[in-house]
């Protein structure tokens, strides 16, 4: 946000020392308050990518549990018939887990997006905006 900083040209030699720290104030009050905004928001974005990652692990989990059920009826048809009803069975079982496998990487992928949950784009921000008035004070 260091472009967006609004300052009023201080050419004039009248201004006392007092208004200028006033303006100075002023600015940084508002660049402070710019910046909580951005890191609100980013804060938001990487909360959302964390329900979303652990809904997902969430549903891996439920249906991987249903997966252990699908290969308890599999075991059972396996042991009191032949192939066909054993075979269709093994089929759903392993639909199941690959079911389960494709949400977790998924969901895993968007946990992984979601941490460090720190508003690092903000933090970079905030340095570059110190930077410059380091800069402009040793002028």
């Amino acid at each position: 946000m260091t472009g967006t900083m609004h300052t009023r040209p201080v050419h004039d030699e009248n201004h006392s020392v007092g208004e200028l720290v006033g303006q100075a104030t002023e600015q940084l009050s508002r660049l402070v308050r710019q910046e909580v905004a951005l890191a609100k928001m980013e804060l938001a974005e990487k909360g959302k990518r964390a329900g979303r990652g652990g809904g997902m692990l969430g549903a891996a989990g439920a249906i991987a549990y249903v997966g252990l059920f699908a290969l308890a009826g599999t075991a059972a048809a396996a042991l009191s018939l032949v192939l066909p009803v054993w075979a269709a069975a093994l089929i759903v079982t392993a639909a199941l887990f690959l079911i389960a496998a494709v949400l977790a990487v998924t969901g895993r992928a968007q946990l992984r997006r979601a941490v460090p949950p720190k508003p690092e784009e903000t933090l970079g921000s905030v340095r570059a905006d110190v930077d410059q008035i380091r800069e402009r004070a040793h002028r």
